[in-house]
This record gives C-alpha cells, sequence and structure tokens, in this order.
C-alpha cells in the first residue's frame, strides 16, 4: 500500500468513534472542529485588520470617484479603491516584479493573518498546512500580453504569463512564501468566492487533510472593461455622490459599488489550535452550498434559503440562536429584495428580531475577496460587542422590512453569526460562525 494512502486511512480510523448503535462499520465520524486564529485585510477602509474596523464602527464610507483610470466616457463614476498600498513593505521588489496587484494585496492579507495567529512554520509539518485563495484574473493584464503578442510576436511575451494570470496564483504565492506544502488550490463561485474558500478549508481540516489552512479571497479586477460590462448590465450605481452611492436595503439603492481588496484567515483545528496555546477567534461551525441552476444575473431566493439552511444544519444550530446575520447585501434592487425573502423563509417570524447589516455599505463589492472580507468584519462584531451598520439606510423599502441596523452602531453580544455570500450566477455559500468562550 503507498505509504500517503495508508497514513490518509489510519487518520480516518483515528476520526471515528464506533458506536453499538451505529449499525454500520465505521460507526460515528468525530468531525475536528474548526477555528479561526489569524485574521488579515487590505480594504479600501484600511490596510489592517485594525483600521477596518476603526472604520467600520464609525460608518465611514471608503467610496470615491474612479482614479484608477480616465472614466469620462463612463456613465459609473465612483468605486472603491485601496489607497496608499505599497507592495515592498510585504514582500521582496523580485516578487513584486512577479506578481499582480491582486496577488499582493494576498500576500499582504496573508502576512497579517499569520502574524496575528502567531503561526511558526518551522513549528509546523509543512505537508499539514495548506492555503485556498479566491481571485478574478486582472483582464488588463491579459489584454496587455496579447497587445505584446501582436506586436511583438511570441517571444514578446511574458515569460510568466501563464503563472501571473492562474486562477490559482495567489495560493501558489503565499504558499512559496511560507513553505506551505499541504492543499494548495483556488475556487471561484463570483461574488461567494471569499467565503466558499474558507469553507472548502474548512472541509480540508475536517476531513483530516491538513491542520492549519490559510483560506480567503483577493480582488484587484478593478479595470475598464470590468466595469463596463457590469455598467452595460445595469448592474452599477451611478450615483453622482460617493458618500450615498451604496445603499443596501434602502428604497432608492441603484446598483453595486465596485471595489478591490483582500481578506484571508488563518483556519485550524481546534486540538491544534489548543496545543500552540493562541486565542481563538471564533469557530467555523457551519458551511452550505447551493446553486440556483435558474438564472445568469438573477437570484433565486429558495436556492440562497438552501444555502442558509445547510450551514444552520451543518452547526446543529437554530435560528433562534442566530444572534446577527452579516448579509450579502449588494445595494441592488433585486438581490437585496431577495436576500430578505430568503431569509424571512429560514427564520420566519424570528426574522424580524435579528440585526442585519451590509459591509458592503462602506467598502463597496469586492467581487471575489467580498465574502472573506466581510467574515472577517462578522469575527470583529463577535468579539468587539458592536455591529457595525449599514450606512446610506434612508428611505425604508417594503420588500426589505428587516432590521438592518441603520447608520449607527449597536452594541449587541453576537455569540452566533450567519454570514451570506451570494454569486453572480447562482452560486451560494454561507457560514455559521460561533463565538468561542475559552
Amino acid at each position: 500500500m503507498q505509504p500517503f494512502v495508508f497514513f490518509q486511512k489510519e487518520r480516518l480510523r483515528s476520526m471515528v468513534r464506533v458506536s453499538k448503535n451505529s449499525g454500520g462499520l465505521w460507526g460515528t465520524l468525530d468531525i475536528p472542529r474548526v477555528v479561526v486564529t489569524g485574521m488579515g485585510t487590505v480594504n479600501p477602509l484600511g490596510l489592517n485588520v485594525n483600521d477596518f474596523w476603526e472604520g467600520l464602527v464609525v460608518g465611514r464610507s471608503a467610496i470615491g470617484p474612479i482614479t484608477r483610470f480616465d472614466a469620462s466616457k463612463f456613465r459609473v463614476k465612483v468605486d472603491a479603491e485601496v489607497h496608499d498600498f505599497d507592495p515592498t513593505k510585504y514582500m521582496d521588489l523580485k516578487v513584486v516584479d512577479r506578481t499582480s496587484r491582486t496577488i499582493q494585496f494576498a500576500i499582504a492579507a496573508a502576512r497579517e493573518a499569520i502574524q496575528s495567529a502567531s503561526l511558526d512554520m518551522t513549528q509546523e509539518n509543512p505537508e499539514r498546512v495548506g492555503v485556498i485563495i479566491s481571485t478574478m484574473t486582472e483582464q488588463g493584464y491579459v489584454v496587455r500580453g496579447w497587445e505584446a503578442f501582436q506586436r511583438l510576436g511570441p517571444r514578446g511575451v511574458d515569460v510568466l504569463f501563464t503563472t501571473k494570470q492562474s486562477a490559482s496564483a495567489a495560493s501558489m504565492q503565499v504558499g512559496m512564501m511560507l513553505g506551505a506544502k499541504g492543499p494548495n488550490n483556488a475556487v471561484n463561485s463570483l461574488c461567494a468566492s471569499g467565503v466558499d474558500a474558507i469553507g472548502t478549508a474548512t472541509n480540508f481540516i475536517r476531513l483530516g487533510y491538513a491542520d492549519v489552512m490559510i483560506a480567503g479571497g483577493s480582488d484587484a479586477s478593478l479595470e475598464p472593461v470590468s466595469i463596463a460590462g457590469l455598467e452595460i448590465l445595469g448592474a452599477l450605481s451611478r450615483e453622482s455622490d460617493p458618500s450615498k452611492a451604496c445603499r443596501p436595503f434602502d428604497l432608492n439603492r441603484s446598483g453595486f459599488v465596485y471595489a478591490e481588496g483582500a481578506g484571508v484567515v488563518v483556519l485550524e483545528s481546534y486540538e491544534h489550535a489548543r496545543k500552540r496555546g493562541v486565542s481563538i477567534l471564533a469557530e467555523v461551525a457551519g458551511v452550505g452550498w447551493s446553486f440556483d441552476a435558474y438564472d445568469a444575473t438573477a437570484p433565486a431566493p429558495e436556492s440562497e434559503a438552501y444555502a442558509m439552511r445547510t450551514a444552520l444544519q451543518n452547526a446543529k444550530v437554530r435560528v433562534e440562536e442566530v444572534d446577527y446575520i452579516n448579509a450579502h447585501g449588494t445595494s441592488t434592487k433585486l438581490n437585496d429584495a431577495c436576500e430578505t425573502r430568503a431569509i424571512k423563509m429560514v427564520f420566519g417570524e424570528h426574522a424580524y428580531k435579528i440585526p442585519i447589516s451590509s459591509t458592503k455599505s462602506m467598502i463597496g463589492h469586492s467581487i471575489t475577496a467580498a465574502g472573506a472580507v466581510e467574515a472577517i468584519a462578522a469575527i470583529l462584531v463577535m468579539n468587539k460587542g458592536i455591529i457595525h451598520p449599514t450606512i446610506n439606510y434612508e428611505t425604508s423599502d417594503p420588500d426589505c422590512d428587516l432590521d438592518y441596523v441603520p447608520n449607527v452602531a449597536r452594541p449587541a453580544q453576537v455569540n452566533v453569526c450567519l454570514k451570506n455570500s451570494f454569486g453572480l450566477g447562482g452560486e451560494n455559500c454561507c457560514l455559521v460562525l460561533k463565538r468561542v468562550n475559552e
């Protein structure tokens, strides 16, 4: 028998608790608990977790005029950009030259997460540490590569073209930076990708393939082609006032604001974290996935509700136990109304008692990074005892009639949080996060 196969079989046997009443050969699986021990972010509100939280709790908008390119021909005039980011503070100049902005965000966020988790790779088995970071290809880089080919021929193309634009480039770079030799890949479910990466990494640990996973999302696809495509689709806000451009669940919402950023967390088994003696920020208690199989752009509330229910069931959490929902909350007419309907389908009358807020109201929508950045926001809410607001909420919408924590932060003890992420095209993923009282 192959050594690796033998190792995995023995590990699976060690996870199994045989019960006389199980009625089966294997008995009942003793699934490891998965916890968050570190967090890192680069986003329009700040280049680290502390600055991010300071902006969230006071309801500061990071949305402004488009400066990354000439937007004079666009009807969309606002976005949410990361300012003052210097990649040389996080990596060698050689790495900067060989990576895109998306990958640089991922490396910066991963470094902060690893540092906050006090993860020392010299004390870890590298084969038991993995990486999953979701990304979106920067179309501008691909276009420039094609232009170089047209102008100079085959030998004019960047020798690192394939690795730079690969969906797994961020995971590869973070894995090499760490020397992590465990599972290494990327998932992409568009707007649900960041949460999807955390959920997938959670299952790698639950199934015994890793003790530690670095997981999240990074996105710097804020480019003319991306803006143009979503503008034609009618998905983006055309508000001229940046401070009012993103208004989730408000009657006068007119679309989402394109953003960039990264969010990365360190996940590990509870037992591994306790052995290391590190602080536990939260437990990833449940994950749920679904696919609408309905429309390329329009969401289906029934499918969103299924992902929520699955996450709650996976976490063994009753609807009455959920203290807070961090919404997908994009600020589009259809999405916010559908998410509200889905929440009502799952929680019934209890939906009116649960505070809900949208992190996107302040930092816009960073697509493949959004869910991971917002999961960090949700964990901060649990640890700080303050629910950040949904800003720009001025006029109530009959189709969105729940408690969206409008405009002002609210003190609250949050022990259980549901984090929703719904991808354009119908790919949905939800997390149940629990506060851990050690």
